[in-house]
């Protein structure tokens, strides 16, 4: 008979020992779980929420009242929707919906309207082409065009209209038409008494603070306040300094509610789900055109007609080089610049993302240029000042340029801290 004695102090160690292991491993299973979940949260946490998608913070405002909206293809919500996953199985999932859409459908809320900006309500139309009044086919609501004729509703188109919810993607550049709809529409409104709410939504460029800042003398669409070419601003926060500094007609003031984003910094990364119009097509077009879209005043192509909008740029009285491209017409461009004709140029798509303003490509440019004709009277609207093409056409450097907007940008960004929303 074999006596166990010996052993007893053995096992009772190996079995403590064997516990204790499995019961550290469990510790560290829940501390790794415990910081994935961490993890998680943080990511929802850093989702950013756009002011449309904050339902909770201004449905309530417009129930019961006669809603005019002015939208396009970027003004949309996702939301979480009840749904069924599988056969006779509910769940729940993510959908993105028209906010038009949206509210039609919403007991409570009458939609009269809906107000389209430069490119139109779904956002075909090319750049600079008037956009006409319609009527929605899917909602059968009104369609009235802000952009043609008629930049400012008219009395007679806000009669009846309790308030004026503004959704519109922008890209944060001042001659981005959105922001002079928002102006005549605030101030269309302040005149008849009637409410405005933004929907806030993020800036692509809002990261940086650059360019000459605009004289008041070239005024125009493309161009209607004292700031510069980048001013680093939501269409929120660019909506309270039009109101604060009393930029509206006669210094008339809106009654403005701003309805914020959540989980977003002026440095924080945003990609637009949908491109905000035609030849805007891609992040980097988005990233370059602040650069690029000076072009448009000169006889530059930069790049409609082709796929690739505002990521190349070029010209048949270029220096022939590695790069060329033939713009035709397309959505968005049905009579490019330089239609069927071979351009030279330079390709940016694979060029480092911006964190300025880049005159490099249109000083190069213009060196380059083998037509007598170079600038038109586009440039001077486009710059919102005259100096910009004389320091070209001088051959002043970039380094020197820039040192001639450093004291209006301070004073610019006096002006915009009164207003931030967020870091």
């Amino acid at each position: 008979m074999i006596n166990f004695k010996p052993f007893k102090s053995t096992y009772l160690f190996l079995f403590l020992l064997l516990n204790f292991q499995l019961i550290s491993c469990a510790q560290k299973v829940k501390v790794q779980d415990s910081k994935s979940k961490g993890q998680n949260l943080e990511k929802e946490k850093l989702i950013i929420k756009t002011g449309a998608e904050r339902t909770d913070l201004y449905l309530d405002l417009l129930k019961g009242k006669n809603v005019a909206i002015v939208a396009n293809q970027t003004s949309v919500l996702t939301v979480l929707q009840r749904t069924e996953v599988a056969p006779n199985v509910m769940g729940s999932k993510k959908i993105m919906h028209h906010l038009v859409d949206y509210l039609h459908n919403y007991n409570g809320i009458n939609i009269k309207k809906v107000f389209a900006p430069e490119h139109g309500f779904r956002g075909k139309a090319d750049a600079g082409e008037v956009v006409k009044d319609g009527i929605d086919t899917k909602t059968g609501l009104p369609i009235v065009s802000l952009y043609g004729k008629n930049k400012k509703p008219s009395v007679a188109q806000l009669a009846g209209i309790d308030v004026v919810l503004f959704d519109i993607q922008d890209v944060g550049a001042r001659f981005y038409t959105y922001i002079s709809s928002l102006h005549y529409v605030m101030e269309a409104c302040a005149e008849a008494g009637i409410k405005v709410i933004i929907l806030d939504r993020p800036n692509p460029n809002g990261h940086y603070i650059d360019g000459p800042v605009l004289e008041l003398e070239h005024k125009s669409f493309v161009g209607m306040h004292k700031v510069p070419v980048v001013y680093g601003m939501t269409i929120g926060e660019y909506g309270q300094m039009i109101n604060g500094e009393k930029w509206l007609e006669n210094g008339i003031q809106c009654d403005l509610k701003v309805i914020p984003l959540e989980n977003y910094t002026h440095k924080t990364e945003y990609s637009l789900p949908i491109k905000p119009s035609p030849n805007l097509p891609n992040d980097k077009s988005i990233n370059l055109y602040p650069s690029l879209c000076f072009f448009e005043g000169t006889n530059i192509s930069a790049g409609r007609g082709t796929e690739m909008q505002f990521q190349i740029y070029g010209s048949p009285f270029l220096t022939k080089g590695n790069f060329s491209f033939t713009p035709q017409a397309n959505e968005g461009a049905k009579y490019p610049k330089y239609k069927n004709k071979l351009c030279f140029g330079e390709d940016l798509r694979k060029a480092a993302n911006l964190n300025k303003l880049d005159l490099s490509y249109l000083i190069r440019a213009h060196k380059q240029n083998t037509s007598k004709d170079f600038f038109n009277n586009f440039f001077t609207k486009l710059a919102g000042t005259k100096e910009l093409q004389q320091q070209i056409e001088q051959g002043v450097s970039e380094k020197e340029i820039r040192k001639t907007w450093a004291e209006d940008l301070e004073k610019f960004k006096l002006v915009r801290s009164k207003y931030l929303m967020y870091n």
